[in-house]
């Protein structure tokens, strides 16, 4: 258990938090959420002593160990993979690390000898002779092969960097897990994995994540940062949706009501103040109002973005069709011998383990890049419109502001108010829309790509990984977007809720090709999980 008391902090002016009373307690999974800048990262580093607050005070158990996802993928660089695991319990590490050095001293004296003793009985006690089958267990079901588990970390792709942080912070049944975004850098084989694991763990655990489908998964309550205060709520993320939005409505209600009372006393005053026989009514109902409580509606830290796709014109009845399509990078292939007609309305989530793939095909398709085999054909009636997963070339000219970035994509016909408005939509509000393309954040980046993509009036939209960066007001606009669009979408994503409630049609592409279901992404997990009977036929015939 975890308990923080009286928490306040503030940057300048800018209250972060004040007098947060919260209790974590064992046996749940706490998901922490609130918009980008609500303070979920740092209230996390508080809670780990990593950030004093300016008051307050963070308490618990005496022998309880806290395991933190550590953000630093160099921090480790000159360990072994794992080494990297097992000091995520430090003591334990310690206690390792002075046994591996006295048993290879030539010299073993008597004192080494009772020394050693000591250890073997701490080491036991630390259950580290189970260390390396518990670590192994970890890195197996994030991803790392034994053959790398003795490189040293800075031999490791970022990738794999940040699952080995991630067993890190598993490792050694901690009593208390903070993790902050463990789902980034994760495939969806991997996260499920996570998300079985998390299920499995009975102590206290506290999560920071944008993965919708992730934290209905493994959580118990949700801990809501806003209005400067975190409320939490039993029940997992759509549990909270729901009851938030049922809150927020009953104290608007009340506060209409309030109002409205409010004004009706008011005007009987007013009318009556100075009549006589209506003086001691005036009177009672100065009173009355002097007793109601009329409370401004909080404002919320939320802020949902105006996400729209709106085709200049509907598909013909040629959108796409792919011939053989095949594609190689420095010698490796990405794919081969890709067939596949898009037809009318199709929603196409493009899945498989190998991101890079993914990306290349999109390149293809997009005319960034051209194949080494095959071909490919786009109906004369389509504008497709590209969000890429890596958006710096499109940023180039670091001087010039928002307004001069987007005005660039729009229609000619159309002025500076124009497009001032259409950043407020995007959440570009006054100043916001002065900023320079050059300290923009990595979520701004993406919704400056989305406004581009809304600007074209494309009717076929190619979109690779776009909730990267995105907090979850984003990409609940963006799902809701692509949901509401009446075209064609070719897109991937580690989002899951995003790819099972967008997508009608599942291509996943493997190392001979592709394998084409038209079935939305959780019947179709369900029949590769469940390994169906006659599903090699199924999938043949859909392919065909």
């Amino acid at each position: 258990m975890i308990t923080a008391s009286n928490i306040a902090l503030s940057y300048g002016k800018r209250v972060i938090f004040q007098d947060v009373n919260i209790k974590f307690t064992p046996g749940n999974c706490y998901g922490l959420i609130g918009a980008n800048g609500a303070g979920k990262s740092t209230f996390l580093k508080i809670l780990s002593g990593q950030l004093e607050p300016d008051r307050g005070t963070i308490s618990k158990g005496p022998k309880q160990r806290i395991a933190v996802l550590n953000q630093d993928q160099f921090a480790f660089d000159d360990h072994t993979v794992f080494n990297t695991v097992i000091m995520g319990h430090k003591k334990l590490y310690k206690v390792m690390a002075e046994r591996e050095a006295l048993y290879a001293k030539a010299d073993f004296s008597d004192e080494d000898g009772i020394r050693s003793g000591e250890l073997e009985i701490r080491f036991g006690e630390l259950n580290g002779y189970e260390a390396e089958a518990d670590a192994a267990v970890l890195l197996n079901g994030l991803g790392i092969p034994e053959e790398m588990r003795q490189k040293k970390m800075k031999e490791l792709e970022g990738t794999d960097k940040v699952r080995v942080l991630l067993a890190q912070a598993l490792f050694g049944n901690p009593d208390i897990l903070l993790l902050d975004e463990p789902t980034n850098q994760l495939d969806m084989k991997t996260i499920s994995w996570l998300e079985d694991f998390l299920s499995r763990f009975h102590n206290t655990v506290i999560i920071v994540s944008h993965d919708r489908h992730f934290l209905n998964q493994v959580c118990t309550h949700m801990a809501d940062i806003d209005y400067g205060k975190i409320q939490v709520y039993v029940g997992n993320y759509d549990f909270w949706h729901q009851a938030s939005q049922l809150h927020f409505r009953q104290k608007e209600s009340e506060s209409k009501k309030a109002r409205a009372k409010a004004d009706e006393l008011k005007e009987f005053i007013q009318r009556f103040s100075s009549n006589a026989s209506k003086a001691k009514q005036a009177t009672s109902r100065k009173k009355l109002l002097e007793k109601l409580t009329v409370d401004d509606m909080p404002i919320s830290s939320r802020k949902y973005p105006y996400i729209v796709f709106k085709p200049d014109r509907p598909c013909g009845n040629v959108i796409l069709e792919i011939e053989g399509l095949g594609k190689e990078i420095d010698g490796v292939s990405m794919f081969k011998d890709i067939t596949l007609t898009v037809n009318k309305g199709d929603k196409i989530a493009f899945v498989g383990p190998n991101s890079l793939a993914k990306t290349t095909l999109f390149q293809v398709l997009a005319g960034e890049i051209e194949p080494d085999s095959g071909s490919f054909r786009w109906g004369v009636t389509i504008n497709n419109a590209y969000f890429p997963k890596e958006n710096s070339a499109y940023f180039d000219n670091e001087e010039v502001d928002l307004i001069g970035w987007l005005r660039q994509f729009a229609p000619a016909r159309e002025n500076e108010s124009f497009v001032r408005g259409f950043l407020g939509k995007m959440l570009f509000c006054g100043e916001e829309a002065m900023k320079k393309t050059s300290v923009l954040s990595g979520g701004e980046r993406v919704r400056c790509m989305l406004s581009r993509m809304m600007l074209s009036g494309a009717n076929a939209l190619i979109l690779d990984e776009p909730t990267n960066h995105l907090d979850l007001e984003s990409i609940t606009s963006l799902n809701n977007g692509l949901t509401a669009f009446p075209e064609v979408v070719l897109f991937t994503s580690h989002d899951h809720q995003l790819v099972s409630t967008v997508a009608n049609r599942i291509v996943e592409i493997t190392p001979d090709g592709i394998i084409d279901v038209m079935m939305d992404y959780d019947d179709y997990l369900a029949m590769k999980e469940n390994n169906l009977s006659g599903e090699s036929n199924y999938l043949e015939q859909q392919a065909a």
